[in-house]
């Protein structure tokens, strides 16, 4: 039998005209964690798709081969029952049904022809464990975390007898110790025989667990690195990505004097209603003209609920406290009040509240400044086609034009797109709460080298992110939140990694 678990040799895959995937060949060995690398719209996941059935035999060419046989799977189930699994990076669970029911969905413990619901929930549990998630199999997965609904999904994995397992972008909404369990869980299921294939932008947990790591660059395969012969570098896994070196991630910026305050908020609490507590508590900020002031702070820490709050409140918070705006006191009733007086906020979750994924690049840029492209309430369609040409070309925006479905984009162009449509309101503050976020390299070096145009053009932002480095690497102070209270403001020069955490943790 062959060393390797699977080949996919010569796999090639067209979309109406568009190669996504050009001659990929694609080896892992068993009883290994393969990672797999390249930028947004280098093949990776349309790789991934071929291989689990979702683009069925037919519609590509090349061979998979599996544990030394030649495969044609035609759906996913086909894919599934020869012991693939693959889990993305939005979770295909339930939320209204309980743990058991979700790991045990479509593959029912039956007793004759009824489903055996005690043996179902034994059997849930040795799942379980095998996670290492410690929690009651009869829960409701809506009352779970992002985290341990990731362990669910992977229960659900095993519990088919998997033998390559695959997790794309399976870190990307975790915190940093959720991540560092679940890489753990891969080493141990790879001590158990199981092989993983992970999918990942964050190149320090991929040279920390792989065996060997695959690039992808516009839908070729670039290399293979052997772990094992120590060929294995952020820097050579970045020139390969992205087919350059990039000296310094973050791009530097000449630094100036910082004009006045734009932005002031005093003794400023918002409380949920929802979750009966307050989500801020009594907290102080300021951000100066042409200033990048990073929030840093674990998930759960009150970041993103701070900047709703100042952007107009969309979620229904009950406001206490004071905010100025160029030195006058304001009070937002509705993000409509924040974009009138010069505040644009970049949402975390681009998918499920930044875009329209059915709509069009053209569409999604407009939407926000409709004003911006109407006459007497009527829109000009040439107006909004130039506008939206305009950032696509500022923005670098890669698409064939502006009338191309904006969830047919990659991940970072998906944030470009959401990063045009705020700047066509032309805002004096802009809020970016996790810019970067499932993005790869070469798009971060793009969105940060944008930020410092915003800023040399006078404009402040306001950056929320969960990436230390990030914060550290592009911010002029930086804030710490933990549990709904600012718990420090450092100086760039002062701020740490470990000082942050520190008060990120008290």
């Amino acid at each position: 039998m062959s060393k390797y678990i699977l080949e996919m040799n010569g796999i090639s895959k067209e979309f109406t005209g568009v190669k996504a995937l050009s001659n990929v060949n694609f080896k892992v060995h068993a009883g290994e964690i393969h990672c797999l690398v390249g930028e947004n719209g280098a093949g990776k996941s349309t790789l991934m798709k071929v291989l689990s059935g979702v683009y069925p035999h037919g519609t590509y060419a090349g061979d998979i081969v599996f544990e030394g046989r030649v495969q044609h799977f035609a759906k996913i189930s086909d894919s599934v029952k020869t012991g693939i699994a693959i889990i993305y990076q939005e979770l295909a669970l339930f939320p209204d049904l309980t743990v058991y029911e979700n790991i045990y969905a479509g593959n029912e413990v039956r007793k004759g022809i009824m489903v055996d619901w005690n043996q179902t929930i034994q059997q849930a549990k040795e799942m379980l464990n095998k996670v290492k998630l410690d929690v009651n199999p009869e829960v409701l997965v809506k009352d779970l975390g992002v985290g341990k609904q990731q362990l669910v999904e992977i229960a659900k994995a095993l519990s088919k007898d998997v033998k390559l397992l695959i997790l794309d972008e399976p870190t990307a909404a975790l915190n940093e110790k959720e991540s560092e369990n679940l890489l753990e869980l891969l080493k141990e299921l790879k001590k158990q025989g199981i092989t993983s294939i992970m999918i990942s932008h964050k190149l320090k947990e991929v040279t920390a667990i792989a065996d060997h790591i695959t690039v992808l660059r516009d839908g070729r395969t670039i290399c293979t690195l052997d772990a094992a012969k120590s060929e294995i570098s952020e820097s050579v896994i970045i020139k390969s990505m992205v087919g350059r070196e990039i000296d310094d991630i973050y791009p530097k910026r000449d630094k100036k004097s910082f004009g006045s305050n734009i932005l002031e908020i005093r003794n400023w609490t918002a409380y949920d209603p929802q979750l009966g507590r307050d989500v801020v508590k009594d907290a102080h900020l300021h951000v100066k003209k042409g200033e990048i002031v990073g929030i840093a702070g674990l998930m759960g820490s009150g970041r993103t609920e701070l900047a709703q709050s100042i952007f107009g409140n969309p979620k229904g918070f009950k406001i206490r406290g004071e905010l100025f705006l160029d030195g006058e006191k304001k009070q937002f009733h509705h993000p409509k009040d924040a974009i009138a007086a010069g505040i644009a906020y970049v949402t975390e979750d681009r998918k499920g509240d930044g875009l329209f994924l059915i709509q069009d690049i053209k569409q999604n840029i407009s939407v926000a400044n409709l004003n911006g492209i109407s006459d007497k309430g009527v829109i000009n369609n040439n107006e909004e086609v130039k506008i939206s040409t305009h950032y696509k070309t500022s923005l670098n925006i890669k698409a064939p034009s502006v009338e191309q479905i904006v969830g047919n984009l990659s991940g970072g162009n998906q944030q470009k797109v959401s990063l045009g449509k705020w700047l066509f309101v032309k805002p004096n503050l802009l809020i970016l709460d996790e810019p970067t976020r499932g993005i790869d390299v070469g798009a971060k070096y793009e969105i940060y080298t944008i930020m410092n145009k915003l800023i040399s053009e006078g404009m402040s932002i306001i950056m929320i992110s969960s990436e230390l480095s990030e914060v550290l690497g592009m911010s002029d102070r930086v804030y710490v939140m933990a549990e709904g209270k600012m718990k420090g403001e450092l100086s760039i020069e002062e701020a740490d990694q470990e000082t942050i955490m520190k008060l990120a943790t008290q």
